[in-house]
């Protein structure tokens, strides 16, 4: 269902037959060029049209190459039955003694070899981009599409101008559950709930076309389209909340649930994916507070005041115009413990000198547009220490820094990069970059663009989290891409199954099988360590071998490690 909205743009169908008109026209240049006696003068010297074929042929082949990359099977078939179908002349020609062709016929030949082993590096890509895609975007113990779904849902019908309607949906008292019965029966619960509302989706007795996700736990959403009216959106959503009506039966207990619902439409309420699922969000929290017995709320702007974002947001404005942004640094390791170099994590203070935990302030921060002035901060200030430290120790280490996708897409980025690396002597290539996997689907031709000018710089560029959202392998391909690092949560649950472990050496064979270096994030287990090193993992970064440190910390590291060397 997702296809129709994957942001990867397909090769047009114009330059299938540009390619196929270019070859023939190709060919009939060879075959002229190669009989031909006739000459070009060029600075008083003959050239014979015959030394021409080879450039000829040279096109055609090309012609034949990139009919496979950009248009796969249906490229490679045409491929193929125009390559071998060019040999019936050579061998005439050949028979007739013309053995002038006889090159033509061994470069054939090979061509023939190029495209089906570019035919079969390409199956094989796209198989492990199946598999990824298909793990990235599905939740795993119910089985529904995931938050991520949800996402590229929303984006894809955004681009399309499709109206539509989320709805965020919230078990109420669903803990109560998981301490009656335990854990594994709340699981077995929400397992029934999500098979309960996707039967309920596909049977279409909503009157409405929906697209069932599970957020996380006990907290789902609903994408509805094809809604004519106010009033048939609202009875949509009640189909839902009316599903949970009938008992649940978990190992011969009887439960009855009930929902709280929030739902924004699109384009009444907003124009932008997050947004919109954020508008959902507030007013299914209204409606958790409204009645928790169950209630269904529309978005209303006076849903937005929400005095701990508002008290959050004030701090961090302090601290931005008061100085209290600083960083840690967390040392990134190869397998054998040698230091490949830090990433830079933002840190901040309130007035009082009491630090705030990112996870309360970024989040704040991503939604009130200020996290690019954190992510500048936190470069010019890294970017300063570790060029001092790499001029002191004649170091070779790498700095890693993070990049908003809405820092990234600012116009300015690369001249800020540029004048950090200018202000702290720091080579561009001990710079890396670390983008997440949303930046491939809210504006990548602009991404694009950004990247291959911080390439031109020199800088270095990792795909941060990588495998927690859609990592298009076409994209990363486009992109100049140095590192892929691995989300810690994929670590964690290396042990849980032989299954996550093959996952994670999925991730790093793509990884390698393009030619990138890849950092597995969050190691703090030797089990771990052990299990990345079986799997091929190039380096590692985690409490195992390095917590986030101060610069001062990270100074004495380098000391030890230039004494090493």
């Amino acid at each position: 269902m997702l296809d129709e909205f994957s942001p990867v743009k397909a090769a047009p169908v114009w330059g299938f037959f540009a390619l196929i008109a270019l070859y023939m026209a190709g060919i009939i240049l060879v075959n002229k060029s190669s009989a031909s006696e006739g000459v070009i003068m060029l600075s008083n010297q003959a050239i014979p049209h015959r030394t021409l074929t080879g450039a000829f042929s040279s096109i055609c082949n090309l012609c034949m190459v990139m009919l496979v990359v950009l248009y796969k099977k249906p490229g490679f078939v045409v491929a193929l039955i125009a390559l071998l179908s060019s040999f019936p002349p050579l061998i005439i020609r050949v028979i007739h003694q013309n053995f002038s062709t006889i090159p033509g016929f061994f470069t054939n030949i090979l061509m023939i070899i190029t495209i089906i082993i570019i035919n079969k590096y390409i199956i094989r890509s796209a198989g492990y981009q199946q598999k990824i895609r298909d793990q990235a975007l599905t939740d795993r113990l119910t089985g529904l599409p995931n938050r991520f779904a949800v996402s590229e849902m929303m984006s894809g019908l955004i681009r399309k101008g499709e109206p539509f309607a989320v709805a965020v949906i919230n078990l109420n008292s669903f803990q109560s559950i998981n301490n009656a019965i335990g854990q594994q029966a709340g699981d077995k619960a929400l397992i029934q709930v999500a098979d309960r509302w996707q039967k309920l989706a596909d049977s279409g007795k909503t009157g409405t076309k929906d697209f069932v996700a599970c957020q996380s736990g006990n907290e789902f959403s609903v994408i509805i389209r094809d809604c004519t009216s106010e009033e048939q959106l609202r009875q949509s959503i009640e189909c839902y909340a009316d599903a949970l009506k009938e008992k649940i039966v978990v190992d011969d207990s009887d439960f009855v649930l009930s929902a709280s619902v929030g739902y924004a439409a699109y384009p009444a309420d907003s124009q932008e994916s997050d947004t919109l699922f954020n508008y959902a969000y507030s007013a299914m929290v209204h409606a958790k507070g409204k009645d928790h017995s169950g209630c269904i709320s529309r978005f209303q702007k006076e849903m937005l005041g929400n005095s701990h974002t508002i008290e959050m947001e004030s701090k961090i404005r302090s601290a931005l115009e008061n100085g209290r942004f600083f960083y840690n640094l967390q040392p990134q390791f190869d397998m054998d413990h040698r230091l490949r170099g830090f990433e830079a994590l933002a840190r901040m203070k309130d007035e009082s000198g009491y630090i705030i935990s990112p996870g309360e302030f970024i989040p704040v921060a991503e939604k009130a547009g200020l996290v690019d002035l954190i992510d500048r901060e936190v470069m010019l200030g890294a970017t300063r220490f570790i060029g001092e430290m790499v001029q002191k120790y004649h170091s070779d280490v790498v700095l890693s820094v993070n990049a908003s996708v809405r820092h990234l897409l600012r116009n300015g980025f690369v001249d800020e990069v540029r004048e950090a690396l200018h202000s702290s002597g720091l080579p561009a290539g001990q710079l890396e970059i670390e983008i997440t996997e949303s930046v491939m689907i809210d504006s990548v031709e602009k991404a694009i663009d950004c990247i291959h000018q911080l390439a031109e710089l020199g800088v270095r560029i990792a795909i941060d989290d990588f495998g927690t959202g859609y990592s298009s392998l076409s994209y990363l391909n486009t992109f100049p891409v140095d590192v892929l690092k691995v989300d810690q949560s994929f670590i964690i649950k290396m042990h849980s199954g032989e299954a996550s472990k093959q996952y994670v050496a999925a991730i790093i064979a793509i990884g390698h099988v393009m030619n990138f270096q890849v950092v597995a994030e969050g190691v703090e287990e030797a089990d771990q360590l052990e299990d990345l090193r079986e799997i091929g993992c190039d380096y590692i970064q985690g409490f195992l071998w390095g917590k986030p440190m101060s610069p001062e910390a990270a100074a004495q590291l380098m000391e030890e490690e230039s004494k090493r060397a």
